[in-house]
């Protein structure tokens, strides 16, 4: 028998991790030996040796029994052996560390304003305490979705005296500087998505997804500006698939301005009538893009219209539009049915009757949510999702935190306000067939939440499925395998192509 102790006792992709850290390290070659670093309690983050190798920079939390969300920054020198606190542990989140000369700098949210989801400004670390060097409050990294991905790398680097930094902006991510005087300036913007970089004197490699391609690399000169694509290993797809083009469908909700974008079928005749599917993103603060995204283009090859937005809650456009915290369903939900209504409006040789919608994680929860306020779609798929904040916030590696902080609520203050924003409370009132996914590791959203819903369904006489797919986690349609990522397309597609023609 396992027993486990009242702490954090697993995480998503990671399995359980009680008793476990993750922990620094110097190995010794000569002497084949492994030196502790970070003391035996501390969960590290963010790491990095300074310009000359002789001092560790990282952040970490300590915490014996369960994590406080209080993160401290040391620095290890490695020729003494000394550890030092340099930043004692407070509640901002420590993004990145960079050490700049004998200065340290530190990407941080101070969460005082939204919530854990508030983006990162920049500051120098002086005497203990973080002094702003620059304002920013826009997203640090790429958000930007999609599921052709493989592997990560830097989204950041310091050349000279200049910082250079990945950061999403409305639908894309660029390249922007940041210099010692707080200057922030964008250095290379194009449509879709850099997704890591490095830099050498004055040449920037990037990975990115750019005019429909999946990932390749590409080249950019910072002094003559001359971009350039220096890959091609994907290539056969634009030679040999049918990639359909996406077309823009902004709209104005009230005074605001939202993006989304269509899809057409493959071999598309005007005067004909077609089924559609709404796909939702996840996060809720990520965001769709021109990336490829081989679902969509699966079903669009398959005779479906496609169509897929950014509503209030999602990246790119600051804080304010990214807080949702306690508005999950309402102006999220309102968001996702104008637009709609704009697509129907917009492309007439849509089939109303023959809608679909999907969504993973917090698409889930919104697909869940969707069928549970509307009639309107006759098929869903509702993947990892959410269905009830009270189940969720016991039961998920982030719930505690993600729940409260998200519903601005918890069970034992407003369990009301967690029930009224959970879908299983409107589940006797669905009648659209609907499919789960889940698998039997995502920690992020539990198998128990699709189970809720789907057991709901049944109880009321409503047409469900539900697959789990085990040895997967939350990445299921990301990075899992293979035969697992074929299998959960054809499953969705199945789903469609029974209750949509």
């Amino acid at each position: 028998m396992n027993c486990l102790s009242m702490e954090t006792v697993r995480g998503n992709g990671q399995g359980y991790t009680n008793k476990t850290r993750a922990s620094l390290f110097v190995y010794d070659a000569k002497k084949d030996f492994l030196q502790p670093i970070s003391e035996p309690n501390m969960d590290v983050g963010s790491y990095e040796l300074n310009q000359t190798a002789s001092i560790l920079y990282f952040a970490a939390e300590s915490y014996t029994t369960h994590m406080k969300d209080q993160t401290g920054i040391y620095a290890y020198d490695l020729k003494t052996e000394t550890l030092t606190t340099l930043y004692e542990p407070a509640a901002p989140a420590i993004y990145r560390l960079q050490p700049w000369g004998k200065d340290l700098m530190v990407v941080a949210s101070m969460h005082q304003n939204y919530g854990m989801n508030e983006n990162p400004d920049f500051y120098w670390l002086k005497d203990g305490k973080l002094e702003l060097l620059a304002s920013f409050g826009e997203t640090f990294g790429s958000s930007v979705g999609s599921d052709c991905r493989l592997g990560s790398g830097k989204s950041a680097k310091l050349v000279n005296d200049t910082y250079y930094f990945i950061t999403t902006q409305i639908n894309d991510s660029h390249l922007y500087s940041l210099n010692k005087s707080g200057q922030i300036t964008p250095v290379l913007q194009k449509e879709g998505s850099m997704d890591c970089l490095d830099i050498h004197d004055t040449t920037l490699l990037y990975v990115g997804m750019h005019d429909s391609r999946l990932q390749e690399l590409y080249r950019y000169d910072l002094t003559s500006k001359k971009h350039e694509r220096i890959s091609s290993y994907n290539e056969w797809v634009q030679e040999t698939k049918d990639v359909r083009p996406l077309e823009a469908c902004t709209f104005l909700q009230g005074d605001l301005e939202l993006y989304g974008w269509v899809m057409t079928p493959r071999d598309y005749q005007p005067g004909h009538k077609y089924p559609a599917i709404l796909d939702i993103h996840g996060g809720p603060k990520t965001v769709y893009g021109t990336t490829f995204t081989h679902e969509m283009q699966v079903w669009a090859n398959l005779g479906y219209f496609v169509f897929f937005m950014n509503p209030r809650g999602g990246d790119g456009r600051g804080n304010a539009f990214a807080d949702l915290r306690g508005k999950y369903g309402t102006i999220d939900y309102d968001d996702l049915m104008a637009f709609t209504d704009v697509v129907l409006q917009r492309y007439p040789d849509i089939d109303a009757s023959r809608l679909g919608v999907t969504g993973g994680s917090y698409g889930g929860f919104m697909t869940n949510w969707i069928i549970g306020h509307t009639q309107r779609f006759k098929a869903a798929a509702s993947q990892r999702s959410i269905a009830n904040w009270i189940s969720f916030a016991h039961t998920s590696d982030i719930g505690e935190y993600f729940g409260t902080d998200q519903m601005a609520a918890t069970t034992w203050d407003n369990i009301e306000k967690l029930w009224w924003h959970s879908p299983l409370k409107y589940a006797n009132q669905v009648t659209t067939p609907t499919l789960f996914i889940h698998s039997n590791e995502d920690y992020r959203c539990p198998y128990s939440e699709g189970m809720q819903m789907y057991s709901a369904l049944i109880e009321n006489g409503v047409e469900a499925r539900l697959c789990m797919f085990k040895g997967e986690n939350h990445e299921l349609s990301r990075s899992g395998k293979p035969k697992h990522r074929v299998k959960r397309l054809e499953e969705i597609t199945n789903w469609m192509e029974k209750h949509l023609k």
